[in-house]
């Protein structure tokens, strides 16, 4: 059983920025594939980013945040990361993490675990 565990949200103005992380307990963190999801209200879970443990390039990003947001790990400390810069009005949403056991990215239908969310806010 894997417990996450999101912090980091908050409210900012546009064009700020935040780094969510995603506390992993259990052992094996290193083996699972990792991503982080976003729900806003009234709207689908959808995907943002995600990252692997194995593969040149490991991470695969949403099309609407590449080039503001990136996702890194943290083995040592089975932490998960998001910096989020630029950030937008549409932005705002609940962030959830996802474990996946093996190297896929998580998916929607395709995910171990869930973390229970942090609220991100971007308001002026």
């Amino acid at each position: 059983q894997v417990q996450l565990i999101e912090s980091g949200g908050g409210s900012v103005q546009p064009g700020g920025s935040l780094r969510l992380s995603c506390a992993a307990s259990g052992r094996d963190f290193s083996s699972y594939a990792m991503g982080w999801f976003r729900q806003a209200p009234g709207k689908e879970r959808e995907f943002v980013a995600g990252i692997s443990w194995i593969g040149s390039d490991p991470t695969k990003y949403a099309d609407s945040v590449k080039g503001r947001f990136t996702i890194s790990r943290d083995n040592a400390k089975n932490t998960l990361y998001l910096q989020m810069n630029s950030l937008k009005p549409e932005d705002t949403a609940a962030y959830y993490c996802a474990a996946r056991v093996g190297w896929d990215f998580p998916t929607l239908d395709r995910t171990d675990y869930w973390g229970q969310g942090t609220q991100v806010t971007i308001t002026s």
